[in-house]
């Protein structure tokens, strides 16, 4: 297990994460992303953690604060000490009747904070993070919140999720002008069959100095290949719960170059796709969740497979976005700058 710098702060996490969304049991929506009581929620966070795992996701709306509740129980009762374990979870969904229930307000914010850290029974939070993008409030105010939680010591970083590039580079520009703690990750959707995020996050994040954490890696089940062709994948996750959207007719493409490369390496297609993600550099932890304890021994087992270059190659240009503007503006106008960044070898014919 490798262990990958948060950002720009001190603090390194596990290259893989453990997500608590199957954590509660619940009907509708979160019922069939997962139902796991105590006991079950307790050996896939031991496991985790035997594996070298020290970095666990969370947020209040799982199972309506359940999965924090169970999350927080787990560490308690296998004994986990509190500086080995990186907790992250997210405020931002409907925890409330009435208008303010949800959102990125100072109102919301610092209350379910702080009703989060009673439900993990926890004394902080290490990375708290916005669950998603709130129209209604400025992001200054959001900032100053989040700051304020930080100041008082309930969280030590803070994050973001499902915000477009633009709206974190504001949020950055407003904390940097304002000596405010910044956002230090981005939690977004990242896999084989959507790579979207390449074309504003990735660049900001690098320029930025911004951590990634994916979610749901595999595509919903997607990238495990049974859902693919005939195949109805036993009644999985995408059977009840067709999420995240992927775009069928690329996604076979990337799943029949998947197959062989998942041969050679004597390796489910599960681990080809994470050891994917793994070989990205803006990458710095990928989330896992899973209903069962074998498909989470499986997972962890993706950092040991190694994808050659010939391989990533070849998964690079089956998946690859096509092309939109202004990217290939960009592509064409800035050919001979780059060139002068990046020289050819001296002594090649090029230079």
């Amino acid at each position: 297990m490798r262990y990958n710098r948060l950002g720009s702060t001190g603090l390194f996490v596990s290259e893989l994460c453990l997500g608590t969304m199957t954590f509660g049991e619940a009907d509708g929506m979160w019922g069939k992303i997962g139902s796991l009581g105590q006991n079950d929620a307790d050996e896939l966070v031991k496991t985790a953690f035997d594996a070298g795992v020290n970095f666990i996701d969370t947020a209040n709306v799982y199972h309506g604060g359940k999965s924090e509740e169970i999350t927080g129980t787990a560490i308690k009762n296998l004994g986990i000490p509190r500086d080995e374990i990186v907790v992250a979870t997210k405020g931002y969904g409907q925890m409330g009747e009435g208008p303010n229930g949800r959102g990125n307000s100072r109102y919301h914010i610092i209350d379910a904070c702080k009703a989060s850290l009673e439900r993990l029974q926890l004394d902080h939070i290490d990375l708290y993070q916005i669950h998603g993008f709130d129209p209604a409030t400025p992001i200054g105010e959001t900032m100053h919140a989040l700051d304020t939680l930080v100041q008082h010591g309930h969280v030590r970083y803070i994050g973001v999720s499902n915000w477009a590039a633009w709206q974190i580079s504001k949020a950055l520009g407003i904390s940097y002008n304002r000596g405010l703690a910044r956002f230090e990750s981005l939690q977004a959707y990242y896999t084989l069959a959507g790579r979207d995020l390449e074309r504003e996050h990735v660049p900001m994040m690098e320029d930025e100095g911004v951590g990634l954490l994916v979610w749901s890696p595999l595509a919903g089940g997607y990238l495990t290949g049974k859902y693919s062709g005939d195949q109805d994948g036993d009644g999985g996750r995408r059977a009840d719960f067709d999420f995240p959207p992927v775009d069928k007719s690329r996604g076979e493409k990337v799943i029949e170059a998947m197959r062989p490369i998942a041969e050679a390496h004597d390796a489910s297609m599960a681990q080809i796709a994470l050891s994917w993600l793994l070989h990205q550099k803006a990458v710095t932890s990928v989330i896992l969740g899973a209903k069962k304890l074998s498909q989470l021994e499986d997972n962890l087992g993706a950092p040991d497979v190694a994808l050659s270059d010939e391989e990533l190659a070849q998964l690079n240009e089956v998946s690859k976005l096509p092309a939109e503007y202004p990217g290939w503006m960009f592509e064409r106008q800035g050919e001979y700058r780059r060139d002068l960044l990046n020289p050819a070898p001296r002594g090649s014919k090029d230079s």
